[in-house]
């Protein structure tokens, strides 16, 4: 992959003149990509020496500069000067000249039309100056786009001899130019104060209360590191000493600052609010969990969502159809009505400039640049803007049970030994199962036998046999833990047992099973309490329209029992992995578009065949963070009927932004038909309506 950094590149119009000029005519047409958030032109292959020359030769005819980006020169540590707009001198200079003609025009001294004439030219060519060589692409190429529809309103107005018509038609269009290039920056902004938050010094122990300060990126895992109170934490790692409250809102969006104390997990780029603390480092500072989601809040950048593509196709057919009703408007009527040639040429040209497609291309890449910066504020790391815009469609959401729907704390309620086994030599056999297991009902068992002191037996021969359980030998025996259904396989319980199985579950545990190859050893309860937010969730997404289903893996008696308690619609139980996968395709069938929402590990298969993957506390979890399409990066469930709400409105906020932008110009154009309309009023009509959209679609990154 080859990545370049391109200076002019604000909208849709010029990604369709870059894919013109070097997918097609260098061979590229199924390995380019665009990324608007970070002005970027992405090339999915290996470019030599020559290769790049040619790419960035053909940039260049467009009248736009690639720069190659290298790791030194990554989006977060870019030198200020690339961010420059190129629109901004031009347009300076453009504004000055054509101040300086209209004020030449009003001396009345014998040169002073000439002069006055000429300062329009200046103005001209330094509006256009930048516009020129993508509009001679454009021709060349036989695509007409907005360049070349405004090219020709120019030279249209000196043919008619209106010099200052069309020094102010280029001023303008440079104008509108550099808002364009404005708003997506300003939208870049709220991913840059993000990266800004990048930590910069690490202070790594040497000695006996001696730290040096170095750069975070030379810090090894296993590293001491001390953090004091309003610092940020270098790299992800784990509290070695100390306690005290941190701000993780770069990471997870949360607003209330966290407690830490021994062992817990710490992230870098937040930040320590009232205690020196040590930690070990986890992570080398590349594979951070803040490092990971500014590298994947980039390259959402990338990836486009439907409604601009659709735009990007609707902007194919709608700028050369503007030529064709330009060329028809001035030929028609003097032709066949009448009228005179000059005043339908004018009319014609104003046509033109109305149906600059400006307002129009950029109303979408902008909105959806917002919607994913306003996102990633809130903790919830969107992969792109094709993922921005599923769940306003979604009309179910399938959640896992346990670490889900519950607090993911389960605790051991109650253990049951048989058959002359005793609870000690139960716990020694469950622990030594579950060892290899990060399952919370495991992390349940593995804590239970910690707090007691039981170490686990000496197993031989371990093998996990996924969505079931798992099997060992202790001294030369098999034995098999695994859920109730794992149970019934074992084709050795008995009525008391499954009693004993049915009252434990009707009490809302999790059974877990323990037997030999002879009999079953005991029954293991584990019990676990519904999330507070729980319900007020499900109610929330019930008033959405959006119904809550939940798929576990549990017993029967304890997925109802939750599923009461949470108002849930539906509830399905005792599900594998592929059982998961199978309901998953039956809500699909019945509703469409359906959100799975898990941890990213067990429940991948199933958030795999949904419609949008939604993984729950996210944050530092390398598999959720890869898996799912959607990371809540806090372990807040009241984020998802937030993300419906935030997607809806994106979507709407486009929406009213296409409508507007064609609205302004339908109604421009039925005055150009009467004879109410002129040029400068055309573009300033497109200004008015660029500036507009673009006002609405910032609005999405104010907090909600």
């Amino acid at each position: 992959m080859t990545r370049f950094k391109v200076t002019g590149m604000c909208c849709a119009e010029e990604t369709a003149l870059l894919r013109k000029s070097i997918g097609e005519r260098l061979g590229y047409q199924d390995r380019i990509r665009f990324d608007l958030l970070k002005g970027e032109m992405i090339l999915d292959a290996v470019l030599d020496e020559s290769e790049l020359l040619r790419v960035k030769d053909g940039v260049a005819k467009t009248g736009m500069s690639a720069e190659l980006v290298t790791p030194e020169k990554s989006v977060a540590k870019q030198d200020e000067k690339q961010h420059r707009n190129p629109f901004f001198f031009s347009t300076l200079i453009s504004g000055i000249f054509v101040a300086v003609g209209i004020l030449l025009s009003q001396i009345p001294f014998p040169s002073s039309e000439y002069l006055a004439n000429g300062a329009y030219v200046v103005a001209i060519f330094a509006g256009f100056r930048l516009v020129l060589p993508r509009a001679w692409v454009a021709l060349r190429s036989l695509r007409p786009d907005m360049n070349l529809l405004m090219t020709i309103a120019v030279i249209g107005a000196l043919i008619l001899n209106e010099w200052l018509e069309g020094g102010v038609i280029s001023f303008l269009f440079a104008l509108s130019l550099l808002l364009e290039s404005w708003s997506l920056g300003r939208a870049r902004n709220a991913i840059a104060a993000l990266m800004e938050s990048a930590p910069q010094i690490a202070r790594r122990m040497i000695g006996e209360g001696e730290y040096e300060e170095v750069d975070p990126t030379t810090v090894s895992i296993g590293d001491m590191l001390l953090v004091r109170p309003g610092e940020r934490f270098p790299v992800d790692g784990r509290v070695a000493a100390g306690s005290g409250s941190v701000n993780q809102a770069s990471v997870t969006g949360e607003s209330i600052p966290v407690e830490k104390r021994f062992a817990d997990p710490v992230y870098a780029g937040t930040v320590s609010l009232d205690g020196a603390l040590e930690i070990v480092a986890t992570r080398i500072a590349e594979n951070s969990t803040f490092a990971r989601i500014i590298r994947m809040v980039e390259d959402a950048g990338s990836r486009r969502s439907r409604s601009e593509q659709w735009v990007e196709q609707f902007a194919r057919i709608y700028t050369p159809a503007i030529l064709i009703l330009a060329t028809l408007l001035l030929l028609i009527p003097p032709l066949f009505l009448g009228g005179e040639w000059g005043e339908w040429f004018y009319r014609g040209l104003v046509v033109l400039v109305i149906g600059c497609p400006c307002a129009l291309v950029i109303s979408t890449p902008v909105s959806i640049v917002a919607g994913l910066a306003s996102a990633a504020r809130q903790g919830v790391l969107i992969k792109g803007g094709e993922y921005l815009e599923v769940p306003s469609r979604i009309r179910a959401i399938a959640f896992d049970k346990t670490g889900t729907l519950t607090r993911g704390e389960p605790r051991i309620s109650q253990i049951v030994p048989l058959n002359g086994h005793d609870e000690r030599e139960l716990l020694q056999r469950a622990v030594a199962l579950e060892a290899n297991s990060t399952h919370p009902l495991a992390r349940a068992i593995q804590t239970h036998a910690d707090d007691l002191g039981i170490r686990p037996l000496k197993s031989e021969g371990y093998r996990r046999i996924e969505g079931k359980g798992s099997i060992a030998s202790f001294g030369g025996k098999e034995y098999r833990l695994g859920s109730r259904s794992f149970l019934a396989e074992w084709e050795q319980s008995s009525p008391e047992v499954e009693e004993c199985a049915e009252n434990l579950a009707g009490a809302g545990a999790s059974i877990v099973a323990i037997g030999s190859q002879r009999h079953i050893c005991g029954l293991i309860a584990i019990t676990d309490s519904l999330r507070p937010e729980t319900t007020g969730v499900v109610e929330n997404l019930r008033q959405l329209d959006v119904r809550s289903v939940m798929l576990s893996g549990d017993n029967r008696v304890t997925a109802e029992k939750i599923g009461r308690e949470a108002g849930l619609e539906q509830w399905y139980a005792e599900l594998l992995p592929e059982g998961k996968v199978q309901m998953m395709e039956k809500l699909v069938e019945e509703y469409g578009v359906v959100g799975m929402v898990g941890d990213g590990i067990n429940d991948a298969p199933a958030m795999a065949r949904s419609s949008l993957g939604i993984a729950m506390g996210a944050a530092g979890t390398d598999v959720a963070l890869e898996t799912a399409d959607i990371a809540l990066m806090s372990d807040d469930l009241s984020r998802i009927p937030w993300l419906i709400k935030h997607s809806r409105r994106t979507l709407t906020t486009i929406r009213w932004n296409v409508a507007l932008a064609l609205s302004i110009k339908l109604i421009f154009f039925v005055a150009t038909l009467l004879g109410f309309a002129s040029l400068w009023g055309a573009i300033v009509a497109d200004i008015g309506a660029t500036l507009l959209v673009t006002a609405n679609a910032l609005r999405l990154l104010r907090s909600e």
